[in-house]
């Protein structure tokens, strides 16, 4: 039987795997999202605005913001927020839009 961390994540679940991020491995949990991870390894800030290039990260941590847009594995626009990190996930900092056309 799988006990309960104080984290809330199975003792048997927590394997922990790699993601990188702009190339350096980043270490994640299973059920992490992808922005839990970068914050973990001390990263607050995976995208650049549109105009002025301020950098931005997690805000509402909810999915609701868009502060949290990052580009994973080349697919841009994703919010870091909701997405869990899968072992392997290679994600960039976004600059902008990421893509004409799409907000940001």
């Amino acid at each position: 039987m799988a006990r309960r961390r104080a984290s809330g994540v199975s003792s048997d679940a927590a394997v922990a795997f790699d993601i990188t991020f702009d190339g350096r491995p980043v270490r994640a949990l299973p059920g992490q999202t992808i922005a839990a991870a970068l914050w973990g390894a001390g990263v607050l800030a995976w995208r650049t605005t549109r105009e002025g290039g301020r950098p931005r990260g997690a805000f509402c941590g909810i999915g609701q913001c868009y502060d949290c847009l990052a580009t994973v594995n080349g697919e841009p626009n994703r919010r870091a927020c909701l997405v869990a990190a899968r072992p392997g996930d290679a994600v960039t900092t976004q600059e902008g839009h990421g893509r004409a056309g799409l907000a940001g």
